[in-house]
């Protein structure tokens, strides 16, 4: 997909599954069991999925997913699964290496989304994934991320995100601005304080990138709120300021965790904010 100049390709990292309970907080579970099927464990099907965006010399990756350091038995928790997709292979079939990413966007540092980050050389050494990318963070998540609170503290994995700091290559950023000509960050704060969305506008047409603030499909719909949120009233607000802008200025909507819809349109009816248009699917 283009915006105007700026290319826009999903890269898919891989699969893995969350409590649908937890997933969609006060919702009760007949009413999003019809949009995700829930297995004998109560975990839903969840992607890791980030944004390409090919803007002159630059390419950017919004997020990494959630990378292959985890122990065994956290992959086993969260059933998750590269047998069809991983950053490698899938950066691979768009022609790239992980040496030709120049930038990389992080939302925030909950270990689905910056896992993918750093890894481990051959001296079993923790390395940033991309040795040539500046990393982007708003400077309140990385702070929250040195010390979070009991409630959160098994989202973040320092060692995806530390070492970044260590070797120099991530940049802090203060609030809202033009990241690059028409790539813009957002901060919204419900999910975790200094969360960051990612708009890339070029004309008249606009994608924004809804990381956990619409994590899904599914979440477009003002109640439908993760429990995981520390500020889930905050996290109401901030739908209700930026889903009518989606719809009043016709924005893509672009999907990190659903498995199966990528890119979308919303819409307003009289019964609330709805999936409008299905624009992009995963294949198979």
């Amino acid at each position: 997909m283009k915006a105007g100049n700026i290319e826009i390709t999903p890269i898919e990292y891989g699969r893995f599954k969350l409590d649908g309970g937890a997933m969609f907080g006060v919702v009760p579970k007949p009413l999003w069991e019809r949009v995700a099927s829930p297995d004998d464990e109560n975990r839903i099907d969840m992607t890791t999925r980030g944004m390409l965006i090919r803007a002159g010399a630059r390419k950017i990756l919004v997020d990494t997913g959630i990378g292959d350091k985890m122990s065994e038995k956290l992959n086993r928790i969260y059933a998750v699964d590269f047998s069809r997709f991983s950053l490698e292979n899938s950066l691979e079939q768009v022609g790239l290496s992980y040496q030709d990413i120049t930038d990389v966007i992080l939302t925030h540092l909950h270990f689905d989304h910056t896992g993918g980050s750093t890894r481990i050389d051959d001296d079993e050494n923790i390395i940033p994934t991309f040795p040539n990318a500046t990393y982007w963070l708003q400077r309140q998540q990385y702070d929250w991320a040195l010390s979070p609170s009991d409630r959160d503290r098994a989202s973040f994995m320092p060692v995806n995100y530390v070492p970044l700091y260590e070797k120099g290559c991530l940049e802090l950023l203060e609030g809202e601005r033009e990241l690059f000509p028409g790539i813009s960050v957002i901060p919204v704060h419900g999910h975790t304080f200094g969360q960051q969305l990612i708009k890339v506008a070029d004309g008249s047409e606009a994608v924004l990138f809804c990381a956990d603030l619409c994590p899904t499909a599914a979440h477009i719909p003002l109640p439908y709120i993760m429990g995981y949120d520390l500020q889930p009233l905050v996290t109401l607000e901030e739908k209700k300021n930026i889903l009518p802008r989606v719809v009043e200025e016709e924005w893509t909507v672009f999907f990190e965790h659903d498995p199966n819809i990528i890119m979308a349109k919303v819409e307003k009816t009289d019964k609330g904010f709805k999936l409008a248009e299905e624009l992009m699917v995963v294949d198979g």
